[in-house]
């Protein structure tokens, strides 16, 4: 298993990962357009020259960032790729100087078996429901917010 940065040849299989999931009701749709211009803040787990995994980290304000988009190919799941992909996420984070680090979820127990803890979702800043706008659940938010001090 290869983990890496994303690059613009990932982002089709990135959207569908993230998709087939969507489609579930499982995690949030993510647009193309989205994914393009997040493609920095993403790294993907590569196996055999596919993408089997990705999530992003996205840098929200003064030491405070969110792990969002993280999905695993159906046939690669439980295999520990999500938790390497949030681990690796993390180092970057600390690299970053980021103190907390939170996730909206519907996925609360990986996210408590990796140290995240339950938090309401006004305790976050006001600056990270900047994006909400574009949801096509705003303002009826049914994902669970979690946070990490590292």
């Amino acid at each position: 298993m290869i983990y890496r940065k994303a690059v613009f040849k990932d982002a089709e299989m990135i959207h569908k990962i993230i998709n087939d999931y969507a489609n579930q009701g499982l995690m949030l749709p993510r647009s193309r357009n989205s994914i393009y211009e997040s493609l920095r803040d993403m790294i993907v787990a590569e196996e055999n020259g596919e993408v089997v995994g990705t999530g992003s980290l996205h840098l929200i304000w003064d030491e405070l960032a969110e792990v969002r988009a993280l999905a695993i190919s159906p046939q690669a799941v439980k295999r520990g790729i999500g938790e390497t992909i949030v681990k690796r996420l993390l180092t970057e984070a600390s690299e970053l100087g980021v103190k907390t680090v939170f996730t909206l979820t519907y996925q609360t127990g990986f996210f408590a078996k990796l140290g995240f803890v339950e938090v309401p979702k006004d305790d976050l800043p006001q600056k990270v429901w900047k994006e909400c706008i574009n949801c096509p659940k705003f303002p009826n938010c049914d994902e669970v917010a979690m946070i990490l001090r590292i």
